[in-house]
């Protein structure tokens, strides 16, 4: 997969984060720059068009208003040139951020290949692989998705660079 013309699309939040504390750079993010180091993946980073709390425990109610509604900065709209997808989310709710959806949903994934990375402190993949199978319609989603634990993330090189 590291000769094909790839795409991150991903997710990521600082501030308070489950079993980390206060962050600079979200989880995800580190994961994000690790693929892309052993890629050579252009990246796409998904940004809620309303902030997310700083504190933990009212970011998770807010991401649960946010399911199935939650709009953001910045879309993609053409991913063609791209032949593998990696979608790299943390686990809210049993599932990807909803930034991730409303980001994915109306992207045209024929053909594509597509890979998911987790972060979560103890959910590992959730849902995610199955809801991205609903969602990249046409898509070959892999089965090899890999889930991360978040206070693992900025030591997740060696990982990375074996998954990819």
């Amino acid at each position: 997969m590291k000769d094909k013309k790839s795409l991150i699309i991903y997710y990521s939040r600082a501030d308070e984060n489950y079993s980390v504390g206060y962050v600079e750079k979200g989880n995800t993010e580190y994961v994000a720059e690790y693929v892309k180091e052993f890629t050579n993946a252009d990246m796409f980073k998904v940004e809620p068009l309303v902030p997310y709390s700083k504190d933990y425990e009212t970011c998770i109610k807010e991401a649960k208003e946010r399911i199935g509604n939650a709009p953001i900065k910045e879309t993609i709209n053409d991913i063609s040139m791209y032949e593998v997808i990696y979608i790299m989310t943390p686990i809210y709710w049993g599932t990807y951020a909803p930034e991730i959806e409303t980001a994915i949903k109306d992207l045209d994934f024929s053909g594509k290949t597509v890979r998911v990375i987790t972060t979560h402190e103890g959910s590992g993949l959730a849902n995610v692989v199955n809801d991205i199978k609903r969602i990249c319609v046409g898509a070959n989603v892999l089965d090899d998705a890999l889930a991360i634990f978040g206070h693992e993330a900025k030591d997740s090189k060696n990982k990375i660079e074996k998954w990819v």
